[in-house]
């Protein structure tokens, strides 16, 4: 799929755009109040595989405790941008705290959060002067449940006027794209360069969010942020995320995503980007964990090993790679089959980098190994799994590992 094509902003040390992969972010949901445990979830969701973090910029307490906060993400290591997430009162606390203006990596703002009509240019060219002062690229960032109500007004007024007025959908999805690009000329017109600017149009809903950001992608070349806002919980919110993400994605539009789903109580915040790279790596736009294809199972296979070995695998994977990526540069992009009986399991194990097709109900008992595409070996017993394990590691060690070229005699 070809890309869009957009100018390289950059986000710290991280380039978004299209001459660059897609960029997997999220958002934290502690209080940026506590330097402590926003530092700690920064550093988990970096550790996960975010390659930008955004947190809540909401008040003084927040504010002050920025600067403490990105301290303690660079003393632990983590070098990911962090990013400032800014309603209301941002053209007040990015003046009266210069501090944090000068630690955040990026500025996000909403339009239709900044102020009143007869506020909200000043408001939003004092965030975009202080961003031009602190050399910080800014995300204009709207969001239907926070649109710009004056625009909406205007544009729905206008339509009113029209022989044939359009179904107040489309009025509302005209308003969101108005509302980025107007804004994006304000902030040009403030001092802004271009290549300093990314775009947002969030909805909850997937057909209206493809429709918006079609409609962005066709008038502008600004780099896009992807992400269903308030996708909701579970099943609901993995299965609509990716729904629209792969849409845009496919047709070559997005340069950076989030998926925005609700945690259970208590549960771990980095599900968000395990989804927004296991989107990625299912349309084959980047590649971060090896791979492990596995039948559902039938009537065939009333044996539930299968389902126990493909679990035990992907879970050795993921366990292997913060080494493996160090040591084994390409290793993310194996393909690995744990498959559940003789129907589709020797075909698959052979479309794979390796794989292994367990014996289905009433089959001999016996696992072939392939690897390459060819057998390779036939494994038996109780030890099946371990051996198997050994096996991938010593092919990602043959195919992967580093090879030192020889010295010549001399």
């Amino acid at each position: 799929m070809t890309r869009r094509e957009t100018p390289t902003v950059m986000v710290g040390d991280v380039p978004v755009g299209s001459r660059w992969p897609i960029v997997v972010q999220s958002m934290t949901n502690t209080d940026t109040a506590d330097p402590d445990a926003t530092a700690l979830q920064v550093a988990s969701l970096a550790h996960a595989g975010s390659e930008l973090v955004r947190v809540t910029v909401n008040n003084e307490g927040a504010a002050a405790a920025v600067p403490e906060m990105v301290r303690k993400v660079r003393g632990l290591g983590v070098g990911v941008p962090i990013i400032g997430d800014f309603h209301y009162n941002g053209h007040q606390l990015l003046v009266q705290y210069p501090e944090m203006a000068r630690a955040l990596d990026k500025y996000r703002i909403n339009p239709g959060n900044v102020g009143a009509k007869e506020h909200h240019d000043e408001r939003f060219s004092t965030i975009v002067r202080v961003a031009i002062d602190y050399d910080k690229p800014v995300r204009i960032g709207v969001n239907w449940g926070s649109l710009d109500q004056t625009l909406l007004t205007e544009l729905m007024d206008a339509n009113a006027r029209l022989p044939e007025p359009k179904p107040a959908r489309d009025v509302m999805i005209e308003a969101m794209v108005e509302s980025a690009l107007r804004s994006a000329e304000l902030a040009e017109a403030t001092g802004l360069a271009h290549e300093r600017i990314i775009l947002s149009a969030k909805v909850s809903g997937v057909p209206d969010l493809v429709e918006v950001y079609r409609r962005l992608a066709a008038r502008c070349d600004y780099p896009l942020h992807l992400g269903l806002t308030e996708a909701g919980m579970g099943t609901k919110g993995v299965v609509a995320s990716t729904a629209g993400l792969a849409i845009l994605l496919a047709e070559g539009i997005g340069d950076t995503i989030r998926v925005s789903i609700t945690p259970e109580p208590g549960a771990d915040r980095a599900e968000e980007v395990r989804v927004a790279q296991q989107v990625l790596q299912s349309l084959g736009l980047r590649h971060f964990l090896p791979q492990v294809s596995a039948c559902p199972g039938c009537g065939r296979t009333t044996s539930t090993f299968f389902q126990q070995l493909a679990r035990e695998v992907q879970d050795y994977l993921a366990a292997s790679m913060p080494v493996w990526r160090e040591r084994y540069p390409g290793v993310e992009g194996m393909r690995v089959a744990v498959m559940g009986c003789v129907v589709n399991g020797p075909g698959e194990s052979k479309h794979a980098d390796i794989g292994i097709s367990l014996p289905g109900t009433f089959e001999e008992p016996v696992a072939p190994v392939y690897v390459d595409g060819k057998l390779s070996t036939t494994l038996r017993g109780e030890r099946l799994a371990d051996e198997f394990k050994a096996i991938v590691e010593s092919y990602v060690e043959r195919r992967y590992g580093q090879r030192e070229e020889p010295v010549a005699a001399g």
